[in-house]
């Protein structure tokens, strides 16, 4: 929602403004379909150059983020902290038992309470990869962390490449606005005999290719690429949780203090109150006896 009204104030204010101050649509809406052609689609071919498919295919569906927004939202958050409860104080009680949960989460009474996260595969498997590997003894605290912290700088580092990819098109559109304004100047050049109002217009045409270059980078894409940046570390935090949790269940706290670790290290908009948790987890408990 915010993404659109951003787009609406960013036209409104350019181009309100240009008109406002007397200026003429007329000379830019001629010339737009050949500057966005030659802008665009240099902008576009050079944007496959640098990136395999993969990424393009990332790029194009992260573009939703900067309209969509975050992909947890404080239900998650909660959710989750009832679903590593679960899963910790079983583990606990009845390791035999937790086994048919970790190795297969997509059949799993408990993961089947919380659909969102079980569909995510990342989430799914940091919890049951760790789980598994506590169960085969692999138990120290600050490897299984420092695992756990490789693990995730890798998934975030891979998750940017579409913040990365969007950045460099924005850095390079001001660049490809002046070669559209060049080859303008050479249109015009090649006018030079026509009266001055002629020429006024081809200057103007040509001015075109400069200016949607630059409207381009830092009014559109640059943006496009920053939201991304900010939406995918803002769900990092979700998995940072799950990391939190299970290292404090290494540490031996008890199930409720591991939960209250990650209850503490939940971003703070995301954050459920401990009441509003504690209340969560008696139905969890309930449902459960």
């Amino acid at each position: 929602m915010f993404g659109l009204i951003g787009i609406a104030v960013i036209f409104g204010m350019v181009f309100g403004g240009y008109l406002l101050a007397g200026g003429k649509m007329g000379i830019i809406l001629k010339s737009l379909p050949f500057e966005m052609m030659m802008i665009g689609g240099a902008a576009a071919g050079a944007f496959l150059i640098g990136n395999d498919m993969s990424v393009v295919k990332h790029t194009l569906k992260d573009v939703g983020k900067v309209f969509k927004g975050a992909k947890w939202k404080p239900q998650d958050y909660r959710d989750l902290l009832c679903l590593l409860f679960e899963l910790v104080r079983l583990a606990r009680q009845n390791p035999v038992a937790i086994e048919e949960h970790v190795e297969s989460p997509q059949e799993s009474s408990i993961f089947g309470k919380y659909p969102k996260i079980q569909s995510d595969r990342e989430a799914v498997e940091l919890i049951c990869d760790t789980l598994r590997s506590i169960s085969m003894n692999y138990d120290d605290p600050h490897q299984v962390e420092e695992v756990l912290e490789k693990r995730m700088e890798a998934t975030l580092h891979e998750r940017m490449h579409s913040s990365h990819a969007l950045q460099t098109v924005a850095d390079g559109l001001p660049a490809l606005g002046i070669v559209a304004a060049v080859l303008g100047v050479i249109k015009t050049m090649g006018s030079i005999d026509q009266p001055p109002e002629v020429l006024g217009k081809l200057i103007g045409g040509a001015l075109v290719g400069t200016f949607l270059g630059v409207f381009l980078a830092y009014g559109l894409v640059g943006p496009f690429s920053a939201k991304v940046k900010a939406v995918v570390e803002e769900d990092s935090h979700f998995y940072q949780l799950i990391r939190e949790v299970l290292v404090a269940n290494l540490h031996n706290h008890s199930t409720n203090i591991c939960i209250e670790v990650g209850r503490q290290n939940t971003p703070l908009h995301y954050r459920p109150s401990f009441v509003e948790l504690e209340e969560a987890l008696k139905a969890v408990k309930q449902d459960a006896a």
